[in-house]
Parts: C-alpha cells; structure tokens; sequence
C-alpha cells in the first residue's frame, strides 16, 4: 500500500503574530525603515516546516473579514483584543507576495477566520485519504485532531511539537501525555 500523502495547513495570521513578538524587543528593520520582524518570523516558520518535514502538499490559510457566523451569535466576539499592531498589517501584503512567487496557495474566504478554513479542508482531506498537519500554536485546534489529523505545533526555543490522536485508546496525546476528549 502506498504511504499516505500529507498536507501541511499553515495558520497564517497564528504564525505572523508569533513571529512578529518574537523579535519584539529587537526588531527587524530594513535599510528603508520598515519592520520586517513579522515577514521574517512567518517565513523562517514556512521554510522551516518545509525543510523538516518535506510535505507533499502544502497551503497557508488566512483570515478575511473575520467570522460572521460568530459574530453574529456575539457580538463581543473578539472585542478585547487589542488593534493589530501596524507592522502586521503592513507586513501582510508583502507575506502574500513571497508565497505568490513560492508557488503556495493561499487559501481565504471571504467572513471566515483561517481556523474555519484549516478545519473544513482538513476534514476534506481526511476523507481523501490524507494525513493533515495544522501548523499552529492555537490550542483550540486540538478539537480537530483525529487519526489522519495531527497539529504540528511550533514550540519555545525551536522545533515543532505533534499532538496526534492515540489509536489504540480513545484519548488525545498532549506532549507525552493523556487527555480525555470531550469532541
């Protein structure tokens, strides 16, 4: 039988913020001024799941007008949280253009977040046949983890973590250890 294909999903906006703050006390800044941290973080991420893992198929999945449906159901949905820092916004534009010119698709829609996306072209995937690595250091997306989806987590320090489902007893692994799933 042959091995199965994998699909790596980047969380893009997950993996931008992270990469952004971990330059935050000492930014990356161009000879013309502008903030490159978040556009240097993100894709050392990509090109590092790239090298290490070798998927067979590969999309970064971003947000668009944030999650109507949420939104809808409350209104407060997302009202702390602070504005998103400017040299985010303006690294965003540049990120889409080093993945144009990689040739990796950008996966988007319109009043989704990426979380919705990841978790519908994973369960999609799944049913093809694929095992799926979400790229994210969002916890929430444990609820998707099943036996062909994995989350492939960036860890402090360097390196990825696999949080995965456990065949042989119904449970999620956690880093080594057990946690009963409610989903």
């Amino acid at each position: 039988m042959a091995e199965q294909k994998r699909l790596f999903l980047l969380d893009a906006y997950a993996l931008i913020f992270r990469g952004y703050y971990a330059f935050i006390k000492n930014p990356r800044i161009n000879s013309k001024g502008l903030d490159t941290s978040a556009i240097l973080g993100f894709t050392n991420s990509l090109l590092d799941v790239i090298k290490r893992e070798r998927p067979d198929h590969l999309a970064v999945c971003f947000d668009k007008g944030g999650s109507v449906a949420r939104n809808e159901m409350f209104p407060e949905y997302k009202a702390n949280r602070d504005e998103t820092p400017e040299a985010i916004r303006i690294a965003v534009p540049y990120i889409h253009e080093i993945l144009k010119a990689m040739h990796i698709p950008i996966m988007v829609k319109e009043g989704f977040e990426a979380d919705d996306v990841i978790g519908t072209l994973a369960k999609k995937a799944e049913k093809e046949g694929y095992k799926t690595f979400m790229v994210t250091p969002d916890k929430d997306f444990a609820q998707l983890v099943s036996e062909n989806i994995f989350m492939y987590r960036p860890v402090f320090g360097g390196g990825y973590e696999t949080w995965g489902y456990r065949k042989y007893k119904p449970n999620l692994k956690w880093n080594g250890r057990s946690r009963s799933s409610t989903t």
